[in-house]
């Protein structure tokens, strides 16, 4: 009886870690590594590769560094992204180590503001999936009040990305997560 107490312990200190881990956003380097903002050296090694073999969500931060001497980030519309223009951005960033946290599900648009770099390929289009219901709780709006957020477009991208079904004898709906399991667990192997 006596090791029911630190077994309890241990369950509520990994339940609030997984938690805790769980709502915090990810900070993700544009295309994998420090300097990958630049004109790309081949056509097939483009950010948007990067991109496409990526998975985004909502709440997610995306960190470009670059020397801001002679490079920005600069959130365009989806025309301005297919002619490079850079007139009018939504937003610019020139501080060589830009954050910015993708608000919305939806497409984003990225080019360089480097005449002439956009041009020669230093651009990202991503898009960030939709937020699934939660079945068991609520679904929170993901952008924090943060000012860096900032919609590109009012519909988001529809999503073709389905769950597959559950197997027949498949315990749905049980999540580790939920600590549910963890605590019957634990209790289990107390009382054991």
């Amino acid at each position: 009886m006596g090791i029911i107490v630190p077994v309890l312990t241990l369950v509520f200190l990994l339940l609030t870690t997984m938690s805790h881990a769980a709502s915090k956003p990810r900070m993700i380097l544009v295309g994998g590594y420090v300097g990958a903002w630049k004109v790309p050296d081949s056509p097939s090694n483009t950010l948007n590769h990067w991109a496409e073999a990526n998975r985004f969500k909502v709440g997610d931060v995306l960190v470009w560094n670059y020397d801001a001497k002679v490079d920005s980030v600069l959130q365009v519309t989806k025309e301005d992204y297919d002619s490079c223009n850079t007139a009018k951005p939504l937003k610019q960033f020139n501080d060589g180590d830009t954050k910015f946290k993708l608000g919305n599900s939806g497409a984003y648009f990225f080019i360089s503001g480097a005449p002439g770099s956009c041009t020669k390929g230093e651009k990202i289009h991503l898009v960030v999936l939709a937020e699934r219901n939660n079945p068991g709780g609520g679904s929170g709006s993901g952008d924090g009040g943060s000012p860096m957020v900032s919609p590109v477009s009012s519909s988001p991208a529809p999503s073709t990305d389905h769950a597959p079904a559950p197997a027949p004898n498949a315990a749905v709906g049980l999540k580790v997560g939920s600590g549910l399991f963890l605590t019957a667990f634990a209790i289990g192997l107390a009382m054991a």
